[in-house]
């Protein structure tokens, strides 16, 4: 449990400056070796709305988000009327000299005489809110800086001049918020989020090739593919819908590349027929889908856990798949280059499923061993064994994949039931023999499906059920509750196709077993009851658009228990 843990949040409306604030002071807290947890609560505006950017920093690893703020730093009057009440007992607002926050532990920022120009206004900020965590002033000067430096010295030194100011000032003021996080000894770790981390392990894992059409809260990845990939020969395509983009990564997959689709619910729900079409021709594919609240527009820039049913049951007909659902920044690097090695290995759709918490979550993270990474499966590129059958009916259910244009061969691909050699076919033989080929495949993937992870005592009172994300609300409150029930979880990072072996003895043992689930209808209890008749009788449902927090996890437990 973070003993020593300090939330930040800004607040402010969109065009304010509030995510170059936050993202300057994240930076700054990372480069000073402390442990970060960044979550992000935005309006679906350009500008305008309340948006809200909160900082966690401590001295251990931080597992979620709180509800409780520490210090609040308003940019306008309605982050004060919305948040005053979450200011926790010796809690520090700052705000500007112009809002009301008399009788409150305030810092109240007088602007003019820091800066002339409004322009500078959020450099004053951050130099306060640098001073008030007590990180050095030389890594707040570096970060300005790198920041501001193509705009030429003269920006950067009146910068530099307004930060200082505004880090003095605070030393002058007499305020009763202190901070007691030591110096951080976690220097060269990175600040990176989920999606982020989704696109360097696509790039790890070989992609050269991304179609996507923009859709919160999954853009992100392919904007991360293209700055870091291109350099590198990456391929990329913003099309006209959804339609397109998997349709175009099909074909590009089809030619020999690795090709990755980032979309949302509702993007993905326009990309089922082609998904079919990646089964049909066993064309290997990895798509991302990021969830946020539905139905139809739903809440696009909150986060939620709905969309499980949609990618397990989406496209029609029978084909085998598997569906990630990384936790952390670091299971999206790793899980997303699992994912690319088992589409190309067993030439079907593979699925990350993200949410908005995670794809905006900025963490502190270890660099990726990249040395470590096992090779990835890929194609052939010749063949010198008389006849090539693209769907050569195998034991294993897997044919030679031969790329087109690298050999004598004819390569074909169909969407229509086919013969080996991928002629159409309407015969009653041919249809049972390749739908049970494809199927077959199914036993691979299930050999490598990775385990949930156990944490806790044995044989609990109550077993914490959960995915993605939800572990660390879940982690954090086994370790603050205060009962005297043994507490355990069992998190799942991988959420189809499950092996009863890997995880049955946990839930028949436990006394009680409660799913964590950010939506309303329990998809993943439904999942394991279907899977394997086990019913999850008790639930710690949220579907506010709000991600899962350990407050939130211990209200469900003692309601529960």
């Amino acid at each position: 449990m973070p003993e020593k843990s300090i939330n930040i949040v800004i607040g402010g409306a969109a065009g304010q400056g509030l995510v170059t604030i936050g993202q300057l002071l994240s930076k700054a807290i990372t480069r000073a070796g402390h442990h970060l947890l960044v979550t992000q609560r935005y309006m679906s505006r350009v500008r305008g709305g309340h948006n809200t950017y909160a900082i966690r920093m401590g001295e251990e690893d931080l597992l979620g988000g709180t509800e409780t703020i520490d210090i609040l730093a308003a940019l306008n009057a309605e982050t004060l009327e919305k948040h005053l009440n979450d200011v926790g007992e010796g809690g520090l607002v700052v705000a500007g000299a112009d809002l009301d926050t008399a009788g409150l532990n305030a810092l109240r920022i007088p602007y003019e005489e820091l800066s002339s120009k409004k322009l500078f206004h959020n450099t004053a900020m951050l130099g306060v809110l640098g001073r008030a965590v007590n990180l050095d002033l030389a890594i707040l000067e570096g970060l300005l800086r790198q920041t501001f430096g193509k705009k030429g010295d003269e920006v950067v030194e009146a910068n530099l001049d307004v930060l200082r100011k505004a880090y003095a000032w605070v030393s002058d003021q007499d305020h009763e918020f202190f901070c007691d996080i030591k110096s951080g000894g976690h220097k060269g770790r990175m600040m990176i989020n989920g999606n982020e981390a989704i696109g360097l392990g696509a790039l790890a894992a070989g992609c050269n090739f991304v179609s996507f059409y923009p859709m919160t809260p999954s853009t992100g990845v392919a904007m991360t593919l293209i700055a870091k990939g291109a350099p590198l020969g990456l391929q990329y395509e913003q099309v006209e819908d959804e339609i397109a983009a998997m349709n175009m990564a099909l074909g590009a997959s089809y030619a020999g590349a690795r090709a990755l689709v980032t979309t949302s619910g509702g993007g993905f729900a326009l990309m089922e027929e082609a998904v079919s079409l990646a089964g049909v021709s066993e064309t290997p594919i990895v798509c991302v889908v990021v969830q946020r609240p539905g139905p139809a527009t739903g809440l696009p820039t909150r986060t939620e856990q709905a969309d499980l049913n949609l990618v397990l049951n989406a496209g029609h007909g029978e084909f085998p798949r598997a569906i990630f659902a990384p936790a952390t920044p670091e299971d999206c690097f790793y899980l997303t280059h699992r994912a690319f090695d088992l589409a190309e290995t067993y030439q079907t759709p593979v699925f990350i499923l993200s949410e908005q918490y995670l794809a905006d979550c900025y963490r502190d993270v270890e660099p990726f061993d990249l040395d470590g990474l096992p090779e990835v499966a890929g194609p052939l590129l010749e063949w010198k064994e008389g006849e090539y059958k693209r769907y050569a009916i195998t034991d294993d259910g897997i044919s030679p994949r031969l790329v087109p244009g690298f050999s004598e061969a004819l390569v074909r691909a169909d969407s229509h039931t086919h013969e080996e050699n991928s002629a159409i076919s309407e015969k009653k033989a041919t249809r049972v023999a390749m739908n049970s080929k494809r199927l077959r495949k199914a036993s691979g993937l299930f050999e490598e499906v990775i385990g949930p992870d156990y944490y806790g005592e044995d044989n609990p009172d109550a077993l914490l059920v959960c995915w993605g994300p939800n572990l660390g609300a879940c982690l954090e409150a086994l370790d603050r509750y205060e009962g005297d029930k043994s507490l355990a979880i069992l998190h799942f990072k991988q959420v189809y196709p499950l092996r009863e072996e890997q995880f049955m003895d946990f839930l028949e043992s436990a006394g009680r077993v409660i799913a964590v689930e950010g939506n309303a209808t329990a998809q993943f209890a439904q999942l394991i009851a279907r899977e394997t008749g086990f019913m999850v009788p008790d639930r710690i449902l949220r579907f506010d658009g709000r991600a899962m927090t350990w407050e939130y996890v211990l209200k469900g437990l003692t309601d529960i228990l």
